[in-house]
């Protein structure tokens, strides 16, 4: 069954983004709000429940977000300490997800929407899957920051920032179910990358290769200038 549910993590503080923006999720790209683009790109892929978790700036994102309508069902779930790692920031948006699948996307990444569409129809299998790019060395690729990851066929077997060796890049968009929640409530410090890397171990962290579609991690200056001319592009 096609995923029809999206998790949208946007508590973290962001302050390689500071100059321009107070809350990363609120940062305007080409126009619109980073938070926005994200919404209306998961409505785009057919997604129609979205849940986006707070934290740093928590009443600024909480309010834009009623202030509007959206193209999609809108709830936010209050991350209880946005300095924890990220999996607390996933945790928080469990309970409102009723079992269900989801997908579990980044806030801060423009991404196109048929890649969220290409992982809403894999689903999460027995764990979760990921999806990878390939392109090693692309331009809009940090690659002191951006997410490593080492595969035989469609398993990971690694993953980490810096790693080597590598094959190709995670994209921050998964697929995830109750097996990847468990995952995270059983790790003392509970990051999205140890999660995967426990799933790992169990064969069940699989990967979607989405290396024919674009996406970008607006993490800094010079990535929200290069999603700036991306989205301003005209339409081929």
């Amino acid at each position: 069954m096609t995923i029809t549910t999206c998790v949208v993590l946007a508590a973290g503080a962001g302050t390689r983004l500071r100059d321009a923006a107070e809350s990363k999720p609120l940062c305007k790209v080409a126009g619109n709000p980073l938070l926005d683009h994200a919404i209306e790109r998961l409505a785009a892929a057919g997604i129609t429940h979205v849940i986006v978790t707070t934290g740093y700036r928590a009443e600024a994102i909480e309010a834009h977000l009623a202030a509007r309508d959206w193209p999609v069902t809108v709830e936010t779930a209050r991350t209880l300490d946005w300095r924890q790692p990220n999996g607390v920031s996933a945790l928080a948006a469990a309970p409102l997800l009723n079992g269900a699948e989801t997908l579990l996307v980044m806030c801060d990444h423009l991404v196109d929407p048929a890649l969220y569409a290409r992982m809403a129809k894999a689903g999460a299998g027995e764990g979760l899957r990921l999806g990878i790019d390939r392109r090693l060395g692309h331009p809009w690729v940090d690659p002191l920051d951006v997410t490593c990851v080492a595969t035989d066929g469609q398993r990971i077997t690694a993953i980490g920032k810096e790693m080597a060796p590598h094959d190709c890049y995670d994209t921050g968009v998964f697929a995830v179910g109750l097996a990847f929640f468990a995952t995270l409530e059983a790790l003392e410090s509970p990051s999205i990358t140890e999660a995967v890397r426990a799933l790992i171990t169990r064969g069940t962290a699989l990967t979607v290769d989405c290396s024919d579609l674009d996406w970008i991690d607006v993490d800094d200056p010079k990535a929200l200038g290069a999603a700036t001319s991306w989205l301003q592009a005209p339409a081929p």
